[in-house]
Order: structure tokens, then sequence, then C-alpha cells
């Protein structure tokens, strides 16, 4: 239990929580969650789920009728033919990976992972025992991957490859020139297995486009893809994901799910099947405020002296440069927190490479983000 980290944006939002309820006013801008309630014809497929008596188990893998859903969703916005059967319906995204870490991490092993990157991928390579290396992603590069920095670090011990595109914390995507790089290479290391999280797929802006790795055919047989329902649909509650595994390792996969977690809610899984057989008018309505609130923050930000922010393309996050304030950032996401009463989350929380660093969440409303602001320039230049 030692080696198992944790989620510091939990922390920081049980923090937020406790001032709050010492009468303190705070505006969090670290949980990564949409502030946008979960579109009505969704909630209403739950609930009517529930009174038509969806209470039971449902298969392991889940619902027919949803896996078929996903897969449609997969040839709508990727242009994949996906076989439901290799799809598993999990309760969030992070069954998915969890059940990749205990697949292939054991002590002997290594895997590779984004570092700044979502903090539950170090966490649970080491709880897993094997050795986590940590891919650098650099703010000169957009935060996105250097193939040939990711290539050279694989050895005969690696065993899966961790690629995040749209990234959590930095907001970097993974253009396709770059991934058609990677993929090259790849095929010269055949006992790779690669572990693509886009829970972020849909959230990508202007002219970027998102670019999936179930495109590459040469290594389908060894991918593993993240997705779900959570940042989309804006249903982080109702806990609902998906991985789509190759047909070598969707029987083990479906076997980790009997062993910990059975299956995803009955009633859940229906509503999500409507989420996304159903009107898509609200992901766009999202889509455009995430944008708007983007441009927003990182105009702002960029005029706090001590800040430096490069302009995310995809997910709703920005990781600005805090160096100039002299501060580390664990220290100034404590400061603002005490001090402004705005929530973030420090660079470190995201491992080690991403000292000099701190996020901002934009799922939050515009004139929460332009107050948080004034407060943070207010704290860092009192009068």
């Amino acid at each position: 239990m030692s080696r198992l980290g944790t989620e510091s944006a939990f922390e920081v939002l049980a923090r937020a929580k406790a001032l709050e309820a010492r009468g303190r006013d705070i505006i969090n801008l670290g949980i990564g969650a949409p502030d946008f309630r979960t579109p009505d014809n969704v909630v209403e497929a739950g609930v009517k789920a529930l009174q038509d008596g969806y209470h039971f188990y449902t298969p392991a893998k889940g619902l027919p009728a949803v896996r078929e859903a996903v897969a449609a969703d997969i040839l709508r916005h990727r242009g994949v033919t996906v076989d439901p059967d290799y799809i598993q319906v999990v309760p969030g995204g992070k069954p998915t990976m969890f059940f990749a870490m205990l697949m292939f991490g054991e002590v002997g092993a290594e895997i590779l992972y984004p570092n700044p990157g979502f903090p539950i991928y170090e966490s649970m390579i080491a709880f897993s025992g094997a050795t986590p290396v940590p891919i650098e992603l650099r703010e000169e590069h957009g935060f996105s991957i250097d193939p040939d920095e990711v290539l050279g670090k694989i050895t005969p011990k690696t065993r899966l490859l961790i690629i995040n595109t749209p990234a959590n914390p930095t907001g970097g995507v993974i253009e396709k020139d770059a991934l058609d790089h990677l993929v090259a290479g790849l095929e010269r290391h055949p006992h790779v297995a690669i572990l693509a999280d886009e829970i972020y797929s849909r959230l990508v802006y202007g002219r970027t486009q998102h670019h999936s790795l179930l495109n590459y055919e040469s290594i389908r047989d060894r991918l593993i893809l993240l997705d779900g329902w959570s940042k989309t649909f804006s249903m982080t509650g109702w806990r609902l994901g998906y991985g789509v595994w190759p047909k070598a390792w969707i029987d083990d996969a479906e076997r980790l799910q009997i062993n910990s977690n059975s299956c995803a809610s009955a009633a859940v899984q229906v509503a999500g099947a409507e989420a996304m057989n159903g009107p898509q008018a609200a992901v766009d309505t999202m889509l455009r405020a995430f944008d708007e609130r983007r441009v927003a923050i990182v105009k702002e930000l960029n005029e706090i002296p001590g800040f430096r922010c490069v302009m995310p393309k995809g997910a709703f996050y920005v990781f600005p440069n805090i160096e100039g304030t002299g501060m580390k950032s664990a220290a100034l996401q404590d400061h603002l927190l005490e001090s402004a009463g705005v929530a973030t989350v420090a660079g470190t929380a995201f491992g080690a490479l991403g000292e000099g660093y701190i996020r901002f969440s934009y799922a939050s409303n515009l004139e929460e983000i332009r107050e948080a602001l004034q407060r943070v320039r207010s704290c860092l230049q009192p009068a």
C-alpha cells in the first residue's frame, strides 16, 4: 500500500470544501469536472431505466445494446469498425487503466507513462511492482510527445506504453505526424502493449483534430483504448467508461472485471447508450463554452506577472509556467487556496516533471474564472 499514490485534485477538493464549511468563499478551478448538467435526455433515460426495472446485474462486459452503441460511436467519430464483443463497459475510466496495469505490471517490468500526466498512471505502475519510466512532456513542444525520445526509452523490459491525447493536465494534443512516427517505431517493438487514454477525444478546439491510435491497424492486436462518458457528456458522477481490448486480452479483462466490480450499473448503462445514440447538441454547446473559456483564461493568465501559459489544444485544462513567481508549485497551490480562495492543483501532483507549473481547470463558468484570476492577481500583487 505504501507504493500506492492518490489523485491530489480530490485532496484539494476536500480542503476547499472544509474551508467553505467554515464560511470561506472558494472558487474551485482544481477538479476536472464540467459545470454543465448531464443532458436532459440522458437523465430521463436513466430514470426510466430504473422505473422499468433495470435493477439487476448485467453481463460483466456490459449490456449488448450499450456495447453496440459504443461501437457505433467509435465508427462515427474515429472512422474505425470495432466488434462489440471486444468492448468492455466499466464504472468510470480508471478500471481500464487499472486492469492494464495489473495485466502488464510486475517486478522487473517497465511501463512508460507521460509526465506530467494523470497521477493514477504512476501510482498504479508502482503499485503493480513495475518500474515507472517517465516520458517528459515539454512546454516548448506544446506538451506533446517527442516520438524518438519515447522509442528510445523502450527496452526488453518494457511491457506497456501509455499515451494520453488530449492530455490531462496539460491540454496537449499529439498531432498525426507524431503518431505516425511513433507507430512506425512501435512496429519494431512487438513486445510492447499500448494503452491509449483518449477520454477527452471529443474535446479539441479550433482546427485541431483528434487522431486515435485505434486507426493504426499495425498495432491493433496490442492496443487498449480507454474512453468514456464523464467528460464528453458531463457524467462524472454517473461513473461510466469503456475499454476496447484486443481479441487476445478481452477475456482477461472480463475476468478482472468479474473479480473486482462485477459490472457497471444497469440503469447507468442505459443512460450511456442514450447519450451516444441521442442528440449531440449538448456536447456541441459545452465544447463552444469550453473554447470561449480556454481563450479567456490563457489571455488573463499571461497578464499576471510571473505566469506564462501556452494555449491548450484539447481537454479543459491550462498548465501555466509559474517559475516567474519565485514559488514552488505546491507552495503556490496552498497560497492561492488559503489566501485567495482559489483551488488549483500543483504541477507536481502530476509527476516530478510538473514542478514549475500549476493546473487550472476551465470547466467552471466564465464569470468564476475571471473572478478567480482577479483574486490570483491581487494575491500575488498586493496593493
